[in-house]
């Protein structure tokens, strides 16, 4: 299964993966008059038009300040909670590593938004029929054997992609290498069943805005035990939606049957 290994450590906060990332998948830039008034020219958070984004701030690091960069993006789960919990299948978790989306089939209903352990999936809440946007770890040119835009774009290699049991392994052999450079965990290696997308990092992950104490074990089966009413409740919706038509129907046929053979009233014309 396919993967990425992100070092915090090497990035430079160039953000040539945000560019490729908007790039290949044709998604526009975001208005960020704000931020750039206050010398930021970043997008704030993840959207439907920012599918992966750097992260930077001044952190206290060996005792000294320096520049920290962090990517956000979709961890492409191992076990995805987000393709469990929506109702029509539009999040399928490929067995090449990506979860893909699949727009046609989205109901906008937002489930995988409240699934996702790392809140990632993204609402069009500009757009008249809305749906959820998110990377899709350009799983089109995996499946072309190339490695995704915002590997291939990255400067420094601070982003890798390979075989996932061969970069756990290289980020473990670089915290062995050099365990004051580097807290020590993989982040995503064990977290909710694991990921596709890894996270080394030398301050701790909290920091970068990933979410803390996440458990090792997958939340499909949280998910599933929430899910699996569903299909009977929409069912029994259906029969009694079915029934009360019939019930309605059938009250306007006897009706109209009562008033056929009640004879209708005459009355004589005045002379």
């Amino acid at each position: 299964m396919k993967a990425m290994l992100i070092d915090a450590t090497r990035c430079v906060g160039c953000r040539s993966c945000q560019i490729a990332c908007k790039e290949w998948n044709n998604l526009p830039g975001e208005q960020t008059e704000f931020f750039a008034a206050k010398g930021y020219q970043n997008p704030r958070d993840l959207s439907a038009k920012t599918w992966t984004l750097i992260t930077y701030n001044e952190l206290k690091v060996n005792n000294r300040f320096e520049w920290v960069f962090g990517k956000r993006q979709c961890f492409h789960c191992q076990e995805p909670a987000c393709a469990t919990a929506c109702p029509v299948r539009a999040l399928e978790k490929t067995s090449a590593g990506p979860v893909v989306y699949h727009p046609n089939l989205c109901l906008g209903c937002r489930y995988c938004q409240l699934a996702c352990p790392f809140k990632i999936p993204r609402f069009e809440w500009h757009s008249p029929v809305p749906k959820i946007t998110k990377c899709t770890m350009c799983a089109d040119r995996v499946a072309a054997g190339l490695e995704p835009a915002c590997a291939k774009a990255c400067p420094t290699d601070a982003i890798i992609f390979g075989e996932r049991e061969t970069l756990a392994a290289e980020a473990e052999n670089r915290i062995h290498r050099n365990p004051r450079g580097y807290v020590h965990h993989v982040y995503g290696k064990d977290e909710v069943g694991g990921t596709c997308v890894m996270h080394l990092s030398n301050v701790p992950f909290a920091e970068l805005g990933f979410s803390p104490n996440l458990p090792r074990r997958s939340l499909v089966q949280h998910v599933q035990h929430a899910m699996q009413p569903i299909p009977f409740l929409i069912a029994g919706l259906g029969i009694a939606l079915g029934a009360i038509s019939w019930i309605v129907n059938r009250r306007i046929e006897l009706q109209e049957k009562e008033q056929q053979q009640c004879p209708q009233p005459t009355h004589d014309s005045p002379q």
